[in-house]
This record gives structure tokens, C-alpha cells and sequence, in this order.
């Protein structure tokens, strides 16, 4: 498909990007994405929750009444997670909660995705994005030229461009990624994708 180029003020140039259809008009496969999305969020979580069982509970070690003739339950300890302020059955543990996912899997989920913002109109080719200098003022009047101040807005640049990256820190919905970090769940959570006209040709050679 056929995407005109456009500058930071949001207007058409004379040229236009042809985007691949073996990345961006696929059959997506809905089942990838899934599974992308879950090793992307499962891989942020840190997993440094930590419960204290019985034996990690301080307090006296004798036996709290006889075993026998009392008319009520055995007892032999006041860590016993049936007490209040004993320990707790099967609490979690630290622990890592990522997993491996085959590349080719990851690489189906990202080119479903960009297949979905396609057919949805939500991919925007840019010209280029050159910033001087780290300015968030420059960047949100950018964003308010191509009517994107409201949305949740994805830029994808060909390498690493740190004042972009700067300048759009402080903005609420606004991000900027090089083509070889992008991932599905950023495609997916973006209302609109914008593309350097350069950063193209880079994620199709990734992805394919």
C-alpha cells in the first residue's frame, strides 16, 4: 500500500512510501500477538513480592497447651497460619516471570500488529525528524500541527535520536523508539504510528 509522506506540520509532500504487503498486509495471526503482549508485560513485573510462612515468623517456640483434655484443637504453635499473626500458606516468593518466546513468533506478532494499524488508517509516514535540541515545546507544537496532541502517539525512528527521545519525555501519550525496539505491545497501545520515511525500509528488513 501506497502512504503519502508528510512534514512536521502535518502536511503532504510530493512523495510517497510504498509499504510492504509481507509486513504491513498480512492475515494476522491474533494468537501471536497474545503471546507477544504477555512475554512483554510478564517480563516488566518484578517479582519482588515476598510473604512469610511459619518459619520465617518470630516468636516463641513452645507449645501452647496441653495436647490432650482441653475440649478444643490441637495446638502446638503460635506461628500456625490458622492464628492471627502467624504465617501464610503458600505466599508468593520472588521469582521471574518471563518466559521464552521463539523469535519467529515475535516477529509474526509485530508485522499483525502493523498489518492492523494499516487496515485501521493509523500509520503516518514523516518526512524526518531532525531537533536541535531537546525541547518539549518544539515537539507538542509538532504534535498540535498534525492534530496528534490528544492521541497516544508512537514515533519510530531509524536510529537513536536523543533529543526526540528527550523532548518527548515529559509528554503524557507521546513516545519515541528506534526501528529495532519496537515491539507489539507499543504498536498495539499507540492510536497512531509515525514513521520516519527512513526508519521504513529498516523495519521491513527486520521483519523480513
Amino acid at each position: 500500500m501506497d502512504v503519502k509522506v508528510v512534514d512536521i506540520k502535518g502536511k503532504e509532500t510530493s512523495k510517497s512510501v510504498k509499504l510492504a504487503d509481507s509486513v504491513f498486509a498480512i492475515e494476522p495471526n491474533d494468537h501471536a500477538i497474545y503471546l507477544d503482549v504477555k512475554q512483554y508485560l510478564a517480563a516488566k513485573r518484578q517479582g519482588t513480592h515476598q510473604s512469610k510462612e511459619r518459619g520465617d515468623i518470630s516468636g516463641s517456640t513452645r507449645k501452647l497447651k496441653k495436647q490432650k483434655g482441653t475440649g478444643g484443637a490441637r495446638a502446638g504453635s503460635i506461628k500456625n497460619p490458622e492464628f492471627r499473626g502467624g504465617g501464610r500458606v503458600f505466599g508468593p516468593h520472588p521469582r521471574n516471570y518471563d518466559f521464552k518466546l521463539n523469535v519467529k513468533v515475535k516477529r509474526l506478532a509485530r508485522k499483525s500488529a502493523l498489518t492492523y494499524k494499516a487496515k485501521e488508517n493509523g500509520i503516518i509516514v514523516l518526512n524526518k525528524l531532525d531537533m536541535t535540541a531537546p525541547k518539549s515545546k518544539e515537539f507538542m507544537k509538532m504534535l498540535t500541527d498534525m492534530n496528534l496532541a490528544y492521541d497516544k502517539v508512537l514515533f519510530v525512528v531509524p536510529a537513536e535520536n536523543k533529543n526526540a527521545y528527550l523532548s518527548s519525555r515529559n509528554i503524557q501519550g507521546a513516545n519515541v523508539v528506534t526501528a529495532d525496539s519496537l515491539n507489539t505491545y507499543e504498536i498495539l497501545n499507540a492510536n497512531k504510528l509515525v514513521i520516519v520515511e527512513d526508519a521504513v525500509s529498516k523495519i521491513e528488513s527486520i521483519l523480513n
